[in-house]
């Protein structure tokens, strides 16, 4: 039975990483937004001095051992004061760690899950190239195996934290021949450093969003990467990039969650300081309809993602349920930035007020990690029966106080 609850650990959580956000981050935002900064030192070291870096990773493996409602939570909690920080959330907790975690090695534990968990190095995923995103089967990047060394050659694009990660989980063709029969089975799931020869990255400059965080793309250029750094079997990279988008649309859905609370909240304020006609224009009903729609919104979106994390919690699958979560909460979301700027008016069209960093903002979440036609098509085939979801080798592993 789930009781909606929070546990005293999950209230000490959620009342400090909004204290933190609230100290450290909301007073720097609009210049960071502004200036198109990402400030590692700032918002890197404070999520490590916090453990969030390796929050749902048990102890054993330098995490805090905190459960998925946890990670929710904080996700929930860092997208309320702005986007870019809950994508260091979903990129190096969610996807990344939390795949290592299920499908790695106990070497490729010690050597890489560790350090990340502990905040010593930053990882972050690697799926969406130039000409596929939706479509994976469409990637051109590929692995020929040479003695005990695999040979990388692509390009990945609208990575975050391309220029910053140390790490990198990066998928590609290992069988040739099923890639020109599209075939997912011959894609394999491999552990980049930085540091390999022929690795090099960039950061794209001409983002409409989430400006204060970093997004680019990298290259590999007949890139030399350890056998012992295939991450799974060979021919399961597809199925552990979709076991890792179970987690990084976990961490969507409770971010678009925070971003719907952010708009509502930021409505609310300025509708009771705003004045037309001579009266509060949350006076007005057509305000009050907008207000009530994100509060609405907010609620159901919540529900959704907690569904989500005791389903994580209790080691059960999740993916049908995670990704309603995110569709709703992204295209909720979206819904309430449009408005949140609409009630502000023409100072909603301003950079002075927080709603056009939120409109901006909320727009890359619909598109990324299955777009919401993505998502709307896969709900009416679990519906019509289409789709059923088949157990894999490795699940993640249930929450263990």
């Amino acid at each position: 039975m789930i009781d909606l609850s929070l546990t005293d650990e999950q209230k000490l959580l959620e009342q400090t990483v909004r204290e933190w956000g609230a100290r450290e981050i909301a007073p720097r935002i609009h210049d960071l937004d502004n200036e198109h900064r990402f400030d590692k030192a700032l918002v890197i070291g404070g999520m490590k001095k916090l453990g969030l870096l390796g929050i749902s990773v048990p102890e054993q493996y330098g995490g805090a051992g905190m459960d998925y409602v946890c990670l929710g939570l904080a996700s929930e909690e860092l997208e309320y004061v702005d986007t870019h920080l809950r994508v260091i959330m979903s990129v190096h907790a969610g996807l990344n760690c939390l795949s290592l975690l299920t499908w790695g090695t106990e070497a490729q534990k010690q050597k890489y899950l560790v350090p990340q968990a502990q905040g010593k190095k930053i990882a972050t995923y690697g799926l969406t190239e130039p000409a596929a995103g939706s479509d994976v089967r469409g990637m051109q990047t590929t692995a020929v195996k040479k003695g005990n060394r695999y040979h990388l050659t692509g390009e990945k694009m609208w990575i975050s934290l391309a220029d910053v990660a140390d790490n990198f989980l990066v998928f590609g063709w290992t069988d040739l021949e099923k890639k020109k029969q599209k075939d997912p089975s011959g894609i394999s799931a491999f552990i980049v450093e930085r540091a390999f020869k022929g690795f090099s990255s960039g950061t794209l400059k001409e983002k409409w969003g989430i400006l204060a965080g970093n997004t680019g793309y990298f290259k590999m250029d007949d890139m030399e990467v350890p056998e012992e750094n295939l991450l799974g079997k060979p021919g399961e990279g597809f199925k552990i990039a979709m076991f890792a988008l179970d987690q990084g649309r976990y961490t969507v859905a409770a971010g678009a969650t925070g971003l719907i609370r952010a708009c509502r909240d930021a409505s609310s304020k300025y509708a009771k300081q705003r004045k037309t006609f001579g009266v509060e224009i949350g006076q007005h009903q057509l305000v009050k309809e907008m207000i009530a729609q994100m509060e609405s919104d907010y609620q159901a979106s919540r529900l959704l993602w907690l569904r989500s994390g005791f389903l994580k919690n209790h080691g059960r699958r999740n993916t049908r349920e995670t990704g309603l979560a995110k569709w709703f909460s992204t295209v909720a979301s979206e819904r309430a930035a449009g408005d949140c700027v609409q009630i502000h008016g023409a100072n909603g069209y301003s950079d002075e007020y927080p709603a056009g960093r939120f409109y901006r903002n909320c727009k890359g979440a619909v598109i990324y990690e299955g777009t919401r036609e993505i998502h709307k098509i896969m709900q009416a085939d679990y519906v019509l029966g289409y789709r059923q979801d088949k157990p894999t080798r490795c699940e993640l592993p249930p929450y263990k106080a």
